[in-house]
This record gives C-alpha cells, structure tokens and sequence, in this order.
C-alpha cells in the first residue's frame, strides 16, 4: 500500500491542525483506505493507532457528541523519547553493532526482532514496549531488508582484456570453422521427492506433495549435470554423472560430446577452442585438468585451446544463461525423482531461438584424490599464450610413439 501520499498531505497539513483535527484527518484517510488503513495512515502520519481509532468513532457519531476537550499545544504526557534522553542512542548501538556500537553488544550475532531490542532496552534500564521499538526505528530509516547478492569480489586488473582476449579467440576459431565450446557444470541436485522451486499448472488445490526436509536418500544420491554448449550452432550437451565432480569427470563429459555431437558437426576439425571458469573441475590450476585434456588431444588428434574465464565472472560464462537458465525453468516446480527423470527434463529444454539439448546418464565412478605427479605434468604437451598463460593455453596432441624392433 502506497502511504508516501498520505505523508505528503498530513505534512502539508498538519502546521494547521490542532490534536482533534489531526486525528479526525487521520481516521478519514484510514476509512478511505478500508482494511489495513489504519497501520498505514499511522505509519505514514506517526498519529498513534489509538489516536486514530478514537478518531474513526468521532467520524461515525453525531456532530454534537464528538465535541471533545482539545489540549493545549505542548499538553499532554509526555513522549518516552523526551523523558529518557540516550533511549534512541542506546537502541542504534544495538542495532548496528558493527558501525556504531560495541563489538560485544550482546544482539550481534542474533535475529534483531523489535520484540529482542526492547528487551534489551529495558535490561539497560529503559523503558519501552516492541510497538514503541518498532516507531523509533522507522523514524530512524530502518526497514526490514534482505540480502542482496551485489559484491563481486576484487576485480583483476586484466578483467576486461581477458575478455577481449576470449572474445578474439573465439571470433577467430568461428571465423576458420572450428568447434568453440563452453563448459561448467551446473548445481548438484539430489534425487528425491523434494521441493523443487518454483511453480507449475496442476489442479486446484492439489499441489504435488514432497517432502518436509531436503535429507539427501543414500540410495539415490545426487546428480551432477556437466554441461558442453557449442556457441556456433546453440546446441548443448549434458552428461548427468552419479559420482564425484573431478576433472576426470569434466573431460570425459567434452569426450562424449565430441564423439556424439562434436565431430558428426566438424568433420573436418582440427582445432577446439574451451571457454570454462577459472575454479571447479575444470579450474585453471588443477593439474588433473590439463593431464585428462592432453589424454582427449592425444586421442581425438584435436588442438585443444583452453581460454578461462578471469576470477570473479562465473556468472558471465555463456552456459549459464544460455542453457543452465533454461533447464532450471523447464524443472521447475518438479520434483527430481529419478536420474531418469533429470535426464528427460534435461533433454526437453528447448527455446524459440533454436537451443537444443541432448543429455545422458554417465553411471562411471571418479573417485577423489588423484594426484598428478611434476613429471606427469612435465609430459603435458602444453604451450602457454603470451598473455596470461595460466589462464589461456594450448594442448597439442603429442607425437605418436613407434616401436622400434632390435634384431
């Protein structure tokens, strides 16, 4: 209910109003405003429910019989906040510890409810009720907020020219007709009757009903979608995998895709061209990353070329709002049962502009802990770009070694 009117008014007013006026003003506007008018015309104006509620039995009595003793300007008892002078003071310390008050106050690390701070004002030696906390703190500006996700971090003063770095590259690999990927994978899901969010068409008054707590089944576990969007032609590929999210995991997801759909659409490739974060599985300091990727190089014959995303900008790799947004709207509101079911969902993610998902369930094991050695990775086949190498390089397939006979 929009009350900035009602404040505009009664401040234009009141100037002219003595105290029977200003509550008959603010019991009509109350009236007009129907249910709920009398909280907002009190928030709005700072006349007291009480005030107003005498008002609106003066609007609705004879003329004759609403003729009340009007007191003097200044009469009238008077208002906590002049009779105990450090109450506002005491009561911003409490709820803004970290910036005006204590580090101790004992309302730190707790849920500061108006009911919290009175008591705690009244420990103190004041004297208020919650309804009282609650007007001071509105004439203070305070207002119940939520969090809001705003902060990105330290950006990296190369930020801007990865970007234009990766935006180059991938430019280029189109331009030549090589296949550009990007790859994440995408929140863990356990599999299970539970609350899926959001909200789907189903008949009155028969919502579909799940579980109270989200206690992942140790049967059915979770899924872990890894996901591969090709950026030239919108298609996607997911492989829904039943075990660890580990770079070995990561690689054989781009595998399955090359020989299911990346090859059948670049025959004639040479050349790949990853775009991933710079954290995960597919992180740019993970070593198992680059020694699974020389693995898929050596096999496939392909150049693979790795550009990551600068630290921080997750949320700006393609895959996230090009096909993860999507499938979390296709779910929506529906419980995820059953791998089977996640895998059906997956591939029925589709939009008007032409994305299309295939997806599949990978039920190998990757288990944690691999550890790649200095000599392993010394036989990486890995030659590092001039500008930031850590977070853009190449992996060539190496030479094929030949038995040699010794008669």
């Amino acid at each position: 209910m929009d009350i900035d009117p009602i404040k505009q008014r009664f401040a234009s007013l009141e100037p002219f109003l003595d105290e029977r006026l200003r509550r008959l003003y603010a019991a009509a506007e109350a009236k007009a405003l129907g249910y709920g008018g009398v909280s907002s015309v009190a928030r709005a104006t700072g006349v007291s429910r009480r005030a107003i509620g005498i008002g609106l039995q003066e609007l609705g009595a004879p003329a004759a019989s609403t003729i009340k003793h009007i007191r003097k300007p200044g009469g009238g008892r008077k208002q906590t906040v002049d009779k105990d002078a450090t109450l506002v003071h005491d009561l911003e310390q409490l709820v803004e510890p970290d910036s005006r008050g204590d580090p101790e106050s004992p309302l730190r690390w707790t849920c500061k409810s108006v009911r919290q701070l009175a008591e705690q004002l009244n420990r103190q030696g004041h004297q208020v009720s919650h309804r009282l906390v609650a007007e001071l703190l509105q004439d203070l500006g305070y207002s119940l907020q939520a969090n809001r996700k705003t902060r990105e971090g330290a950006a990296h003063p190369d930020r801007n020219a990865q970007f234009e770095q990766i935006n180059d590259e991938v430019r280029a690999y189109q331009s030549a007709g090589q296949p550009v990927i990007s790859v994440d994978t995408k929140k863990k899901e356990p599999i299970g009757d539970f609350k899926n969010g959001g909200r789907e068409l189903r008949p009155k008054g028969d919502p579909e009903a799940v579980q109270v707590h989200d206690f992942m089944t140790p049967d059915l576990g979770k899924a872990t979608p890894y996901g591969v969007y090709d950026l030239t032609h919108n298609l996607s590929w997911v492989n829904v995998g039943i075990d660890h999210d580990t770079a070995t995991f990561a690689v054989e997801s781009i595998r399955r895709w090359w020989h299911l759909m990346g090859q059948p659409l670049y025959p004639a490739a040479r050349q790949l061209l990853i775009t991933a974060d710079g954290g995960g599985s597919n992180g740019s300091r993970l070593r198992l990353w680059k020694v699974e990727l020389q693995k898929l190089a050596d096999e496939t014959g392909l150049e693979i070329a790795v550009c990551h995303l600068p630290p921080g900008t997750s949320k700006w790799n393609k895959i996230e709002h090009r096909l993860f947004s999507y499938i979390s709207q296709n779910w929506r509101g529906k419980p995820l049962i059953s791998h089977e079911v996640i895998v059906n969902l997956i591939t029925a993610t589709s939009t008007q502009t032409g994305l299309k998902a295939r997806c599949q369930l990978d039920t190998q094991s990757y288990p944690t802990g691999t550890v790649v050695s200095d000599d392993e990775l010394a036989q990486v086949n890995l030659q590092p770009d001039g500008f930031h190498g850590g977070w853009n390089y190449v992996i060539s397939p190496r030479p094929k070694q030949v038995d040699t006979l010794i008669s």
